[in-house]
């Protein structure tokens, strides 16, 4: 059995979702003269690979403790939708189950392919990567609770649309792209599409029902899309937390592994070293009609 890991990478320039604190670190011993380096480390819940515990919205729900083992390792599938939804466009369950099979009880990741916009990639663009991706609209929601979803990851700054948060007062010049394209697209304005009964569904209805969700997935997601296998998400055992850090990863068969090898051989890589799908950004640009 080997991991192929759907972290991001985490240090001082990776953004915290906007407004939340950033990682921030500092030694406090040096091998000379303390025989040790030693650091401090500050930041919100909110940065890198990331798990929204309930408590983050619900206040009687689970803090990130009590996650059990079996709920945060399971099987589940990786679904490519960067064929089918560009900058501020809505995706919905149809999209997901057109491409690939959703049992019940599984955990599903989203690839929208906005990790290509993260900031350790070549193609990094911070404000498309946090205010500018796709996100589901009510239906998606109610889908996934049928399905009974363990937890969904998502390949981007939020599992919401970023035009259902408050990113929508904060960014008005972006705000005023995406209600353009909801006019054109949806025939409705921002305000009656996302009106304030779904203000941040996937976050206020989800969590009373346990499906919670990560956020900034990606490292060798490239290399899943499309692909059923066991995924796995590890937060620390945190006593009172409402979110955190943590490390996402699929565990593949070993001859699985020398295949998706081979073939991250032949893609472009991160400056960590992940592989990056230039198809993906390809397809996103001409959804969105972007150079």
């Amino acid at each position: 059995m080997k991991t192929i890991d759907l972290t991001i990478p985490l240090g001082i320039g990776t953004p915290p979702w906007p407004t939340y604190e950033p990682l921030q670190v500092k030694y406090f011993k040096r091998l000379a003269p303390n025989g040790a380096n030693g650091q401090l480390v500050t930041h919100s819940n909110h940065i890198g690979t990331h798990l929204d515990g309930e408590i983050h919205f619900y206040t009687p729900g689970k803090d990130m403790a009590r996650l059990d083992m079996d709920f945060l390792v399971n099987e589940g599938v990786v679904v490519d939708l960067s064929d089918a939804v560009g900058d501020y466009e809505v995706y919905t369950s149809q999209m997901v189950e057109e491409r690939v099979e959703v049992k019940e009880g599984d955990i599903l990741i989203i690839h929208t392919g906005y990790h290509h916009f993260g900031w350790d990639h070549p193609t990094a663009d911070e404000i498309r990567y946090m205010v500018k991706h796709p996100g589901p609209d009510r239906e998606f929601a109610e889908w996934a609770k049928a399905k009974k979803l363990r937890w969904i990851g998502v390949d981007c700054g939020s599992a919401d649309h970023p035009m259902n948060t408050i990113i929508r007062d904060w960014m008005p010049r972006q705000a005023k792209q995406a209600e353009q394209l909801f006019k054109s697209k949806y025939g409705q304005s921002l305000a009656e599409y996302f009106d304030d009964s779904k203000y941040q569904l996937m976050h206020i209805e989800m969590f009373p029902y346990g499906i919670i969700h990560a956020e900034c997935v990606g490292g060798d997601i490239d290399l899943l899309v499309n692909q059923r296998v066991t995924i796995g998400f590890f937060p620390w055992r945190f006593v009172d937390g409402e979110a955190s850090i943590g490390r996402c990863v699929a565990f593949i068969d070993d001859n699985k592994y020398e295949q998706l090898m081979a073939k991250k051989t032949e893609l472009p890589k991160t400056k960590f070293g992940d592989a990056a799908d230039p198809a993906h950004v390809d397809s996103l640009n001409k959804l969105s009609h972007a150079p």
